[in-house]
């Protein structure tokens, strides 16, 4: 098991493929865990070195008494990324991953080639309904969110010919520890990037789901507006595109970091 001792606590992570080959990172969404991106795997391990990891609060990541903040989310990646000796990374999140990867573009730009950021906005949904959600699972675990979370994740049609993928992501949620799960509600309570994203000077890949009902197609065209010289792609899925249009969703991002490279060893 991979453990990385960082800013006080054990952070997960798994390294596929060849350290030799240009990294990327993957940062979850809220409630998941670093096997979200298993579907990337094959996609992107022959031409990449992919880091997968847990974010504090999920998965075998400690989950200290938060509340956490996004900057200390951020700092989490930054620290990983040191105790691996990469010097620069591509970066790919979603969701909360996403607000995560749009703190560091913003703060830390000089440690990342390009960034994916999917299903994701600047802010993301409203201070209230994160702190009643964070004192909910304090009070009364994870089993008071889970039951809505296929509707918030996926479109009925994803769920009814793939229930396995949606259930294995349901227990993982259920296993999530109630307290490090409320304190990342609580970051996303308190963070606030729109003054802030039309400073990224990297190039970004925006990806949003057609369907998403939590960071809608209306949020991934306001980055669009934001960021300077971002591209956006929209994909047939809900909230999580990763596993829901997968070989949409690999073919973006293959290409997208491929063009960063040849752009790269062009100038």
């Amino acid at each position: 098991m991979s453990i990385a001792h960082i800013n006080g606590i054990d952070v997960f992570y798994l390294a596929d493929g060849d350290p030799h080959k240009p990294a990327v990172i993957f940062s979850n969404s809220l409630g998941t865990d670093h096997s979200m991106w298993d579907g990337q795997l094959e996609a992107l391990r022959r031409d990449f070195y992919l880091i997968r990891y847990d974010t504090r609060g999920h998965g075998l990541t400690n989950s200290p008494k938060g509340p956490y903040t996004i900057a200390q989310l951020a700092n989490d990646v930054l620290g990983l990324l040191d105790y691996l000796s990469i010097d620069k990374a591509f970066f790919c999140g979603i969701s909360m991953g996403g607000l995560i990867g749009q703190w560091l573009a913003v703060y830390a730009p000089d440690k990342f080639e390009a960034l994916v950021i999917a299903n994701t906005a600047p802010k993301i949904g409203t201070e209230q309904a994160w702190n009643e959600r964070a004192a909910l699972v304090r009070k009364e675990g994870l089993n008071s969110v889970a039951d809505s979370a296929p509707s918030r994740w996926f479109t009925p049609e994803f769920y009814g010919v793939s229930p396995s993928s949606v259930n294995e992501l349901l227990i993982n949620l259920k296993n999530t520890n109630p307290e490090g799960y409320a304190s990342c509600c609580e970051a996303l309570a308190h963070e606030d990037l729109r003054e802030c994203i039309s400073t990224i000077r990297i190039p970004t890949l925006i990806i949003g789901g057609d369907k998403d009902p939590v960071t809608t197609l209306v949020d991934a065209q306001y980055m669009k507006s934001q960021v300077k010289g971002s591209e956006i792609l929209s994909i047939p899925a809900s909230h999580i595109s990763n596993i829901e249009a997968e070989v949409e969703f690999n073919q973006a991002i293959k290409q997208f970091f491929a063009n960063q490279i040849k752009h790269e060893l062009e100038t």
